[in-house]
């Protein structure tokens, strides 16, 4: 053999070594076969699947906020003497996702809405989805509950100043024992959901944002009425 086969063949034979056991198996497909059988074939990445993020901007809807003041003004109607004041009526409508303001201050005297972020409950969206998935009145349930509620008075708690409420319908006729209340969270606010794509959860609080919650405190408090349901897009 001339000298320049024996190099070629020796670098043929030290390149093979270095290769992994598969890439010398496929050297000969009974052999790489073989391999397949024996260790499996390797299996390809898959991606983690990507969940979809959630509005954050919801476009002006003079019709929606037809809306909302329609529900004000019936709420206000049903409770009647019950309140204390009648100027503003919070609307609450938990069919929108957590990352849209969903707090609706609807001021029945100018016919304006203003509108803010809340946080939901943790036992009405188990898996943390941003989207509020049912209602509770149960002890217990960390859940948020729908109908009317009655603003009382203010008093310092775990998140700072806070706002009673009184449950005025069957559906929340447990929100003065259950410690159901509005106040200021954290975990309410948009920085929160430009970290984490989404609100947190309360235990069945309206929770919003503690740049906001002045704005409950001097416009919704005092014997006014919060209303909260599934409304939707008008």
């Amino acid at each position: 053999m001339k000298r320049r086969d024996l190099i070629v063949g020796s670098l043929a034979a030290g390149a093979a070594l270095a290769l992994p056991a598969r890439a010398l198996a496929q050297l000969a497909d009974p052999l790489a076969s073989e391999f397949d059988r024996t260790f499996g074939a390797p299996t390809p990445a898959v991606p983690a699947p990507v969940e979809p993020a959630l509005p954050v901007v919801v476009a002006p809807n003079p019709a929606y906020d037809r809306k909302i003041l329609t529900i004000a003004a019936r709420e206000r109607d049903r409770l009647g003497a019950k309140l204390w004041r009648t100027d503003i009526v919070g609307v609450a409508d938990f069919a929108r996702p957590s990352t849209l303001p969903r707090l609706h201050f609807a001021n029945l005297e100018s016919g304006t809405v203003r509108s803010f972020l809340v946080a939901h409950g943790r036992g009405s969206d188990p898996e943390h989805s941003g989207f509020l998935h049912q209602f509770s009145n149960i002890p217990g349930s960390e859940a948020t509950s729908r109908g009317a509620y009655i603003t009382a008075e203010w008093y310092k708690g775990k998140y700072g100043t806070s706002i009673r409420l009184l449950g005025q319908d069957q559906d929340n006729s447990e929100a003065l024992p259950r410690a159901i209340v509005m106040h200021p969270a954290s975990y309410a606010t948009p920085e929160h959901i430009a970290r984490f794509g989404k609100l947190g959860r309360s235990e069945g609080c309206f929770a919003m944002s503690p740049q906001d919650f002045n704005e409950a405190l001097w416009h919704l408090s005092g014997g006014r009425l919060l209303y909260a349901d599934r409304i939707g897009d008008a």
